[in-house]
């Protein structure tokens, strides 16, 4: 019985209170502007103008079909998804596969590359933009998926490698001995044990690449230029820049590209936390 009651006190304490008022609070401020943008989006222009904080006095979807069909933003969320499934699929593979390689083996340069890894965390897109789209040109993919594939592959292939690497660290390496001393090869260990404990990890680096790759506004930008291979990001741009007085509009194709993106959040939260905390804590 005492032991019920220091945790019903521990439960009410004030250091709880604070913490729960402080959780509301962030809660709020962040829900608060997608709730406002989706309020918005059902006003027409003039009202969103008059009074932006207040529920639709004239409810209308007229904002939604102009998205539709004047912005054709199927095309874009089509364009987007090849972009970001491609780059999400990319790194997901090529960071596992690096740090695999890189946590169970030793062989001469591996502490130059691990400290290139860390280093490569330090330059922004925007210090190497020049170089790239000068090689994208060179190589004529202008205008195509690919160039803006392979930069946010680059882009996101140290971070995924070092939070790759942190958790195979944590991987006891018994049932690896095991698979070697069965005959099993290095593909077949990879494929087999590694890739399946791996999945908690390799699902936060897929989140994390996915929502970044979705919402490069920069390297879309400025590698895509024909408005029929626009990524949704670059087509709010545009929506923004062309029709900047109609807000109803550009509410609408907000809430329309904001979805993916929460919808992704809020099923695969978990694996966030999940998957960057699995390997911290050994033994």
């Amino acid at each position: 019985m005492s032991g019920l009651t220091a945790k019903k006190k521990k439960k009410f304490s004030p250091a709880y209170l604070v913490i729960y008022i402080i959780l509301i609070f962030w809660a709020f401020t962040t829900i608060f502007p997608f709730v406002w943008v989706l309020n918005n989006s059902f006003k027409p222009s003039r009202e969103v103008v008059n009074s932006t904080f207040s529920l639709p006095k004239e409810f209308t979807l007229d904002n939604y079909t102009n998205a539709f069909s004047k912005q054709n933003i199927l095309v874009s969320y089509k364009n987007s998804f090849i972009i970001s499934g491609s780059v999400t699929l990319s790194v997901m593979i090529l960071s596992t596969m690096m740090a695999f390689a890189l946590t169970r083996y030793n062989f001469r340069g591996k502490k130059f590359i691990n400290a290139l890894i860390v280093s490569s965390l330090m330059f922004p897109a925007f210090s190497t933009i020049i170089p790239v789209f000068k090689m994208m040109t060179g190589l004529d993919l202008l205008n195509k998926p690919l160039s803006v594939i392979l930069p946010q592959v680059a882009g996101n292939l140290s971070f995924a490698t070092i939070v790759m690497m942190g958790f195979l660290r944590g991987l006891p390496l018994e049932m690896e001995e095991a698979a070697y001393m069965e005959g099993a090869g290095v593909s077949r260990v990879f494929t087999r044990i590694i890739v399946p404990l791996s999945r908690p990890s390799m699902a936060t680096v897929a989140i994390f690449c996915f929502l970044w790759s979705y919402n490069d506004l920069f390297t879309q930008l400025i590698m895509i230029r024909k408005r029929t291979k626009y990524p949704i990001s670059t087509l709010l741009n545009e929506i923004s820049s062309r029709y900047g007085t109609d807000y109803g509009l550009m509410a609408a194709s907000v809430a329309l590209i904001v979805v993916p993106v929460l919808i992704v959040y809020i099923f695969l939260q978990k694996n966030i936390i999940k998957g960057l905390t699995a390997g911290a804590v050994k033994g």
